[in-house]
C-alpha cells in the first residue's frame, strides 16, 4: 500500500492537515465554551439581580407584608418585568420562589407542572447564604438542564423572604457549536482536496523523472549508454537529471575508452606475438639463414622487451587502481635526474636534429618526492616530448622555481594536440593518435599512470597545446627543505671491501663507480644546454 511515493506523501499530508484541523477545532471549541460560559454567567447574575432589585424596590412601596401577597396583587407587572428581561433571549427563563422554595412565579419554562413544584432545602440554604450558582435539573425540578443563577430578596429588614432564579440552557452554545465544527469539516474538506490535486502534480513532476532515470538505468545495464532524461527546470529533480546525463556520458566515454583500450591492446600484443612466432619458425625450420639469425633475435627481443613494456604498464595501473603502491619521500636533485634523462634520448634527438634547449634557475634544485616515481614521470613525458616532435623541431626542458614549488615542464614543437583530445589526455586507455601511426608503442596508460602518481603526491600536471605547432607538459613538486636535503646527501660512501687475498686486486665499488657515471653524464648534459644556449 506505502511503497509508491504518491501513496506515502498523499497519507502523509492528509495525516498532518487532519491532525492540524482537529487541534485547530478542539482549540476553536474550547475558546467557544469559555467565551459563552463567562457571558452566560454576566446574562444569568445581571437578569437576576435586575429582578431582585426590582422586586425590592417594589415592595417598599407596597403593603404587602410577605412575597407571595406581593406577587399575587401586582402579577400583571411582574409578568411584564419577566417578559422584559427574556424578550432579546431565546433560551432564558425567570422564576420568583419564597424563602421555603415554594415557587410563587415563572415564564420561560414549558412544563405545565413547575409553579407547582418545590426547591430543596439545600438550594435555598445556598441562596440565603449568599446565592446559587450550578448546571444541572435543580434536583428534579427542572425538565431539561440548565445553567442556573439565584440570588436572595430581602425585606427593609434584612430578612430573606424569597430568591430570584435566572436560567437558561446551552442551546445557543450546542448551536454555535455545531455551526464551527460544520464550518471546519467542510473548511477541512477543501484543503484536503486541494491537497490531493498538489500533491499530484508534485509527486507526479518528482517521480516522472525517477521513472525515465530507472529505465535509463536500466538500459545501462543492458549495455546501451545513448539513453539520456529530459530535463525540465531548475530544481534539484532537474539538476539530478542533468547530473544522470552527465554520468550516462562519463560511462558512455568509459565504454567507448575500454573498447578502444582492448583493441589496442588486443594489436599491441597480437603484433609482436606474430612477429615473434614467425621469426621463431625461420629459425627452426632453417628458412633464416644462419648469418641472419643474430639480426633476427634482436628483433626477437624488442618485441619482448616491448610486451614486457605493455604488460609492466597494465601492472602499474592495477596497483595504482588497488591502492597497492606506495611512495618513498625523499629530497633529490631534480635538474641532475633531467639531465640524465635527455642524455639517454640523445640518439633519438640527434636523428631528429631537435634544437634541445635545458633551461634551470639554479645549477642543482631538490625535490622532495618518490624519485623513482618521478623519474617515471619524467622519462615517460620526455620520450612523448621526443616522440612526437618534428625534425629539427625545438625541445625544451625548463626547470624553475614558483611560489615555493617546482615546475617541471617539457615542450616540444611539433604535430600537437587536438583541442578536443585535451580533456582526455590523462584519462586512462586514452591515445589520440587513433591511427597509431605515431606512436607504435604506447598502449594510452603512461599519463594516466603520471596523472595517478602526482596526484598521491598532491601536486597538479596540465597540458598546453596548440595543434599543429606545439604541445608542453607541465607538473608541480615540492621544494625539499634544508635539513632534508642535508639527511639525503650527508649519507657518507661505504667503505670498499678489503682484497680477498694478499696484494691481491681490490673489488670494484660499484657505488662509487656510479656516482662518476652520473658525474659524467651530468657534466655532459650541462655542456649540451650551454652549447644550445649559445
Amino acid at each position: 500500500m506505502f511503497r509508491s511515493i504518491f501513496t506515502k506523501y498523499i497519507t502523509t499530508f492528509m495525516l498532518i492537515i487532519i491532525a492540524s484541523f482537529a487541534m485547530l477545532a478542539s482549540i476553536i471549541s474550547t475558546m467557544i465554551v469559555n467565551t459563552y460560559s463567562g457571558t452566560s454567567d454576566n446574562q444569568l447574575s445581571g437578569a437576576a439581580d435586575s429582578i431582585r432589585y426590582l422586586i425590592e424596590k417594589r415592595m417598599l412601596d407596597s403593603e404587602s407584608d410577605t412575597l407571595r401577597d406581593y406577587i399575587a396583587t401586582n402579577s400583571p407587572e411582574i409578568g411584564a418585568y419577566f417578559a422584559a428581561f427574556t424578550k432579546y433571549t431565546d433560551d432564558m427563563a425567570i422564576f420568583l420562589s419564597d424563602s421555603e422554595g415554594n415557587i410563587l412565579a415563572s415564564m420561560g419554562f414549558t412544563d405545565s407542572k413547575f409553579g407547582s413544584k418545590k426547591l430543596s432545602a439545600s438550594v435555598m440554604t445556598d441562596v440565603k447564604n449568599g446565592g446559587y450558582r450550578s448546571y444541572g435539573n435543580l434536583g428534579g425540578v427542572l425538565a431539561v438542564k440548565r445553567a442556573v443563577l439565584g440570588v436572595p430578596i430581602k425585606n427593609t429588614d434584612g430578612e430573606v423572604i424569597g430568591a430570584a432564579f435566572a436560567c437558561t440552557t446551552d442551546k445557543s452554545l450546542n448551536t454555535l457549536m455545531v455551526t464551527t465544527v460544520k464550518a471546519i469539516i467542510m473548511t477541512c474538506l477543501w484543503v484536503l482536496l486541494a491537497a490531493l490535486i498538489a500533491v499530484y502534480f508534485i509527486s507526479d513532476k518528482i517521480i516522472s523523472p525517477l521513472k525515465d532515470m530507472g529505465k535509463a538505468a536500466k538500459s545501462f545495464a543492458a549495455g546501451k549508454f545513448d539513453v539520456r532524461v529530459p530535463v525540465t527546470g531548475h530544481d534539484e529533480i532537474s539538476e539530478l537529471a542533468v547530473a544522470f546525463n552527465n554520468m550516462a556520458g562519463s560511462l558512455a566515454d568509459l565504454e567507448n575508452m575500454r573498447s578502444t583500450f582492448l583493441s589496442n591492446v588486443s594489436h599491441d600484443l597480437r603484433t609482436p606475438m606474430t612477429t615473434i612466432s614467425g621469426f621463431i619458425d625461420g629459425l627452426l625450420d632453417g628458412t633464416i639463414p644462419e648469418e641472419k639469425q643474430k639480426y633476427y633475435l634482436r628483433m626477437i627481443g624488442d618485441e619482448v622487451r616491448r610486451l614486457s613494456r605493455l604488460v609492466a604498464a597494465l601492472l602499474d595501473v592495477s596497483r595504482i587502481q588497488a591502492g597497492d603502491r606506495k611512495f618513498t619521500m625523499q629530497a633529490f636533485d631534480i635538474c641532475e635526474m633531467a639531465r640524465v634523462i635527455l642524455l639517454s634520448f640523445e640518439q633519438k634527438i640527434d636523428k631528429k636534429r631537435l634544437e634541445v634547449a635545458f633551461e634551470t634557475d639554479e645549477e642543482n634544485m631538490y625535490a622532495w618526492a618518490d624519485h623513482d616515481a618521478i623519474y617515471q614521470i619524467l622519462y615517460n613525458i620526455c620520450d612523448n616530448g621526443v616522440k612526437f616532435s618534428r625534425e629539427g623541431g625545438k625541445y625544451r626542458i625548463r626547470i624553475i622555481e614558483r611560489d615555493r614549488k617546482i615546475f617541471v615542464s617539457v615542450y616540444n614543437e611539433g604535430e600537437g594536440i587536438k583541442s578536443e583530445d585535451l580533456p582526455h589526455v590523462f584519462e586512462r586507455f586514452y591515445k589520440g593518435d587513433k591511427s597509431r601511426g605515431l606512436d607504435k608503442t604506447g598502449t594510452g596508460l603512461g599519463l594516466y599512470i603520471a596523472k595517478s602518481i602526482i596526484d598521491a603526491h598532491n601536486e597538479e600536471i596540465w597540458v598546453k597545446s596548440k595543434y599543429g605547432e606545439y604541445c608542453e607538459f607541465i607538473f608541480t613538486l615540492k621544494i625539499a627543505s634544508d635539513s632534508q636535503v642535508k639527511k639525503a646527501f650527508s649519507k657518507p660512501l661505504p667503505e670498499p671491501p678489503k682484497a680477498l687475498e694478499q696484494g691481491g686486486e681490490k673489488p670494484r665499488d660499484k657505488g662509487r663507480e656510479k656516482g662518476r657515471d652520473r658525474e659524467k653524464a651530468r657534466d655532459k648534459a650541462r655542456d649540451k644546454g650551454k652549447e644550445t644556449k649559445g
